[in-house]
């Protein structure tokens, strides 16, 4: 049995320096947790940046387009002043702020998909994270269930040797004899003292004296009765002490 306490210590040892050499789950379900919310955080930066800058694009958009308009409108009027060099100049600058307006409307489409693409990633890894944390507080309670259950199970199994329960038993065993071994001291004392000069019980001789009285009372009760002479004790004798009497004395052939 001793033997069989060491293999079960021997193994649980092992056992346990394997569970400790393990990453505590919880603390890897926590770090996933807070790099998919780091993710987050730059990802709804990135939407910020990329929002803020087709919304400037935009803006420099309506200003060409705006300055565009407005060269238009000038080489109408040079034409209409029979200025041709003038209007061609003014239609010259107008191209070239219709130029920077399609670059920028280029760039706004483009702007506008990577926009899309973040929004629709980042709508995703919020989705993620609050699934990341719900499963995580259901593995949490798992981890600790069965922790909570090994160690209870180590302390029922009995694998560190002796266990609590072992220690009641054999303290009750030592209690059962420290019992018996008083109560047979007891015995071999009560007969000790009895062997005793003047060691007899008091109360004992005391009933025998009572009865030796008694015993000699109702002999001379007999004998006056035998004789004839009358009970001292009584001043006349009943019917039924009389019949008695004689019946004694026919039996004893008196």
């Amino acid at each position: 049995m001793n033997l069989f306490d060491r293999f079960q210590r021997v193994a649980k040892s092992n056992i346990n320096n394997v569970l400790k050499s393990l990453e505590d789950p919880e603390k890897i379900m926590n770090q996933a947790v807070e790099d998919m919310q780091a993710d987050l955080v730059k990802v709804r930066q990135s939407y910020a940046e990329v929002t803020a800058t087709q919304r400037r694009l935009l803006k420099q958009k309506e200003a060409a387009d705006a300055l565009a308009s407005d060269w238009y409108g000038r080489a109408q009027l040079a034409l209409q002043k029979s200025n041709d060099a003038l209007a061609k100049e003014a239609l010259t600058r107008r191209q070239q702020q219709v130029d920077v307006s399609n670059d920028l409307k280029t760039q706004l489409d483009t702007q506008a998909s990577s926009i899309d693409s973040l929004y629709n990633g980042m709508q995703t890894l919020e989705s993620k994270i609050m699934e990341a944390k719900a499963k995580k507080d259901q593995l949490v309670a798992r981890t600790r269930t069965a922790e909570s259950t090994q160690k209870v199970n180590d302390m029922l199994s009995g694998v560190s040797g002796t266990t609590s329960m072992d220690a009641f038993s054999r303290m009750e065993e030592k209690v059962e004899a420290l019992e018996a071994s008083a109560e047979v001291s007891a015995e071999m004392g009560a007969l000790g003292s009895s062997a005793l000069p003047g060691g007899s019980d008091i109360e004992k001789e005391f009933k025998m004296l009572e009865a030796g009285d008694a015993v000699d009372d109702e002999l001379q009760k007999m004998k006056g009765m035998l004789s004839g002479s009358p009970d001292p004790t009584k001043t006349s004798s009943t019917p039924a002490v009389d019949d008695e009497l004689e019946k004694m004395k026919r039996d004893a052939g008196l």
